[in-house]
């Protein structure tokens, strides 16, 4: 697209601010950096919702503080077949004042470029903290084809993200059903005083060595292995494509170097608990120092450990044993303390052989996932040619 077809935003888009004052709406979202609404974790006891901000399908909604964000700005666009829901009223609503001039979903995708990032970081401003407020936000330069055009592009996009969400969808029943199976052999109608014969009750430190992540900032630039973070494990599978990078030596590239088996956990934050085993195709990787990884001492055990701490009771665990006041803390000793019954090798074995081909599918699709989402930033620079 030419010089000629970029224009103003702030020709197309107009704010809204419209505020929960009957409280019928309840659903609170939030924000994600990869540019999402999610349910917030925020607690809202007691708190006056009156004041909150509604979003209505068709309407976008961002953070204008940039700092915090890994130099990326948090904005998300409510479809069209969606409810209604509620954000702080720190955040700005906007919309598209017609549609058919710009398309609310076109418009979306050149949010999600990385070009738009960076020029948000560079045009934010402010001493404490800096924004990206709304009069930068208006001087943005979009390519508008004609609308036809638009909807094209559009309609390519979604085909690539509904094939990825069939793929999330089919993740999760196979993740749902090796939940299951894990339960039915190792939790439900097990007695710890009364343990099959073999069995023997123990703790997952009895079966993995741990070890702290590597120290390092993380970077875009490919100037090492992938650094994976705690934001990197908290969703249903490891988007390797969306994992930064790390300079690293090759001793410590060694030493920290992930591998199928490996559980990492966090030990820190909001998301303190959680984990996530490394299984399928893995790239070059390390893991960062909020991390902790759980090595099984011997291949057996990588399933049924894997599963495991992938619990709820795993994490309501390491939740009830946290240290630390302001920020929840918990170290490799605290996550080798969980209590779990330890199976004789004939049972290890069978589970193995049975939730193995489940694992594997999943480990597919993940991947089917990963090359489609490679061709997705491909369509979103074409949008600026």
């Amino acid at each position: 697209m030419t010089g000629q077809n970029m224009k103003r935003l702030g020709d197309y888009i107009r704010p809204v601010d419209v505020r929960n004052r009957d409280l019928k709406v309840e659903r609170l979202l939030g924000i994600s950096v990869t540019k999402e609404f999610i349910p917030s974790i925020a607690n809202t006891i007691g708190t006056d919702m009156s004041s909150y901000k509604i979003v209505y399908p068709n309407q976008f909604v961002y953070i204008a503080d940039t700092s915090r964000r890994g130099d990326k700005i948090a904005i998300a666009y409510l479809k069209e077949n969606e409810e209604p829901a509620l954000v702080s009223a720190i955040y700005t609503v906007f919309e598209v004042v017609d549609k058919n001039a710009l398309d609310p979903e076109y418009l979306m995708m050149w949010f999600r470029r990385p070009e738009f990032d960076r020029y948000a970081r560079f045009h934010s401003h402010g001493s404490a903290r800096e924004v990206f407020d709304w009069n930068e936000m208006c001087e943005v330069l979009v390519p508008v084809p004609a609308i036809e055009k638009q909807r094209e592009i559009v309609a390519e996009y979604n085909t690539l993200a509904t094939r990825i969400q069939t793929n999330k969808k089919l993740i999760a029943t196979l993740e749902q059903t090796a939940q299951t199976l894990y339960r039915h052999t190792f939790v439900d109608n097990i007695d710890p005083n009364n343990l099959p014969e073999g069995w023997r009750m123990g703790t997952v430190a009895d079966l993995v060595t741990t070890q702290y992540g590597y120290t390092e900032i993380a970077t875009e630039e490919k100037v090492g292995p992938k650094f994976l973070r705690i934001t990197d494990i908290v969703g249903s599978q490891i988007d390797w494509n969306s994992v930064p990078h790390c300079p690293i030596t090759e001793s410590e590239y060694k030493k920290y170097q992930l591998k199928e088996g490996d559980i990492v956990v966090s030990r820190t934050g909001a998301n303190i608990g959680y984990a996530k085993q490394i299984r399928g195709e893995i790239p070059e990787a390390v893991y960062a120092s909020f991390l902790v990884r759980l090595k099984p001492i011997d291949e057996i055990y990588n399933w049924y450990l894997g599963l495991s701490v992938d619990s709820q009771e795993y994490k309501d665990f390491i939740f009830a044993n946290q240290q630390g006041s302001a920020q929840p803390q918990a170290n490799a000793n605290v996550m080798g303390q969980y209590p779990i019954a330890i199976p004789d090798e004939k049972t290890l074995k069978n589970f193995n052989s049975v939730i193995y081909p489940i694992l594997r599918k999943i480990s597919l699709h993940q991947l089917e996932i990963n090359k489609l989402s490679e061709m997705k930033p491909l369509l979103l620079s074409k949008m600026g040619a």
